[in-house]
């Protein structure tokens, strides 16, 4: 793959397509190719402005900024194949918004070591399309309910009720052992930071941790198996991987999480060792209804999406 020749300064203005995004993954995005460590070193050089000002990797970008980005050499991507066009189960849809229910294992953008993901493939499916913008984002492993705006203001009031915490999300999660009933609020701190391998990672931290963001997640026991609890889970903040870390935090890992699991436990799953020969090689994490006002009408809009048939298929056969 050839590189680009003589790269140049590049002056990028924030839209509502950036906004609220931290700059290492505002960058990480625009500068596809360009490894990790390469990016975060500018960063810290300061050769990364933001409004002519040094900027911290998780500065959040608003409406409007200016981010000065130093001569950086890419790959050419321009002989790569574009994003196959695919179309995923439309739950809603009107003139403002669409509500697709994302399968498990497909990034919802670009980015990272990943070509394309779902808003890709929709732009591609849906060319007479003028815009298509992601509301909010669903990590590769989770399936269920995903917004995309199909207007600038659509993704603008949306993004504020979800920034605002106005917005009910709940998802389904079957994690290990029994969860106490009595156990219903998760109210601890998170941090991110990256492995020495440069991949995202979360853990819990004391509330009075100086890079901890409090975290809050409601949990409701759904059904209770024999080694197994299927949750409804409700979050109030939404922080990167907040399920997740919570859960496990709590001694109950969700089934399938590469990340934060039972690695033993997730490989004999996978290979039809743990539950009579039935196969299950995804994490069990499901975006099952999204409560929004509408963007444009003010009504109460309330989604479902019904679980998985592979998620239903492993629930049929724990004892």
């Amino acid at each position: 793959m050839a590189a680009v020749a003589a790269p140049a300064v590049m002056r990028v203005h924030i839209d509502e397509g950036s906004e609220g995004q931290r700059l290492d993954n505002f960058l990480l995005k625009l500068l596809k190719g360009v490894p990790k460590t390469h990016v975060y070193r500018v960063i810290r050089s300061g050769e990364v402005r933001v409004n002519k000002g040094r900027a911290s990797a998780d500065t959040r970008l608003t409406l409007g900024d200016e981010v000065r980005v130093p001569p950086v050499r890419m790959a050419d991507r321009s002989a790569e194949a574009p994003a196959p066009a695919r179309e995923f189960p439309v739950v809603y849809e009107d003139d403002c918004l669409l509500a697709v229910n994302k399968p498990a294992g497909v990034a919802v953008h670009g980015g990272s070591g990943v070509s394309f993901g779902v808003i890709e493939q929709l732009r591609q499916a849906r060319p007479a399309a003028r815009f298509l913008e992601l509301v909010h984002r669903l990590d590769k492993e989770t399936s269920g309910l995903l917004l995309v705006a199909k207007k600038r203001s659509a993704l603008t009031a949306l993004q504020d009720q979800f920034r605002s915490r106005e917005t009910g999300k709940t998802y389904a999660a079957l994690v290990i052992g029994a969860w106490p009933a009595s156990k219903k609020v998760i109210d601890v701190a998170l941090h991110k930071f990256l492995t020495n391998e440069g991949e995202r990672r979360v853990r819990t931290v004391e509330e009075d941790h100086s890079d901890g963001r409090r975290s809050i997640t409601l949990v409701r026991v759904a059904r209770q198996f024999a080694d197994f609890a299927l949750l409804d889970v409700t979050i109030k903040t939404g922080r990167t991987h907040q399920i997740r870390v919570h859960l496990a935090h709590e001694g109950h890992p969700i089934v399938g999480d590469e990340k934060y699991g039972d690695f033993a436990l997730n490989k004999a799953l996978a290979r039809g060792e743990a539950l009579k020969g039935h196969k299950f090689d995804r994490m069990f994490l499901h975006a099952r209804r999204l409560a929004f006002q509408h963007p444009a009408t003010g009504e109460a809009v309330e989604l479902e999406a019904p679980l998985p048939a592979e998620c239903l298929s492993l629930l049929e056969v724990l004892p």
